[in-house]
C-alpha cells in the first residue's frame, strides 16, 4: 500500500508541476504579446504626427498619405494575432512607400521635426522587431511544451491550445529583387 501511495503522490505532484509550467508559459506568451501591443501603440501614435508634418510639403502625394492613414486605422482596430499581423504588414508597406516618396522632397529631408519623427519611427520598428521575435520564441516554447509527453496529456486535459505565431506577410517571404545597374 505504501508504494502505491508514493507513486500516486509522484504522479499528482508531477501533473501539478507540468500544469503550472504550462500556465507560466501561456502567461509569458500573453505578456510578450502585450509588449508587441506597446510598440504598436507607439508606432500608431507616431504616424499621425509624421503624416501631419509632411502633409503640406507633399500636396501631390495625397494618395500615399491617405493610404498610410487608412492602413493605420485598420491596424489600430485589428484584433487577434493573425488579423493584427496582416494589418501591421499592410501598414509597414504603406509607411515604406511614404518614406520612399519623402526622399523626393528636399525640404522634408532637412526638416528637423520630420527627421526626428523618422528616427523615432525607425527606433520603434527595431523595438517592434525584437518584441515580435521574443513573442515567437515564447510561442515556440509553449507549443513545444504542450506537444511533448507527458505534458501533452495535461495540456489536452485542461484545454490548452497552441498559440499563433506572428508571421510576415506573404509578399515579404520571397527574395527581394535588387537592381544594382547604373542605368539612368
Amino acid at each position: 500500500m505504501g508504494i502505491a501511495l508514493i507513486i500516486i503522490v509522484i504522479v499528482v505532484v508531477g501533473a501539478i508541476l507540468i500544469y503550472n509550467n504550462l500556465v507560466n508559459l501561456r502567461n509569458r506568451v500573453q505578456n510578450a504579446w502585450k509588449q508587441i501591443d506597446v510598440q504598436l501603440k507607439r508606432r500608431h501614435d507616431l504616424i499621425p504626427n509624421l503624416v501631419e508634418s509632411v502633409k503640406g510639403a507633399m500636396q501631390f502625394e495625397r494618395d500615399t498619405l491617405e493610404r498610410v492613414v487608412a492602413a493605420r486605422a485598420r491596424a489600430v482596430s485589428a484584433t487577434g494575432v493573425r488579423e493584427t499581423a496582416a494589418a501591421e504588414n499592410e501598414l509597414s508597406q504603406s509607411l515604406g512607400r511614404l518614406l520612399a516618396v519623402m526622399e523626393n522632397y528636399p525640404n522634408l529631408k532637412s526638416n528637423e521635426n520630420v527627421l526626428k519623427l523618422q528616427e523615432e519611427l525607425t527606433t520603434t520598428e527595431n523595438q517592434l522587431a525584437f518584441a515580435r521575435q521574443f513573442y515567437n520564441d515564447m510561442v515556440m516554447q509553449l507549443n513545444t511544451r504542450e506537444q511533448v509527453f507527458p505534458a501533452s496529456i495535461i495540456a489536452n486535459s485542461f484545454g490548452f491550445k497552441p498559440a499563433e505565431y506572428f508571421t510576415a506577410a506573404e509578399e515579404d517571404l520571397g527574395t527581394p529583387r535588387v537592381d544594382l545597374s547604373l542605368q539612368k
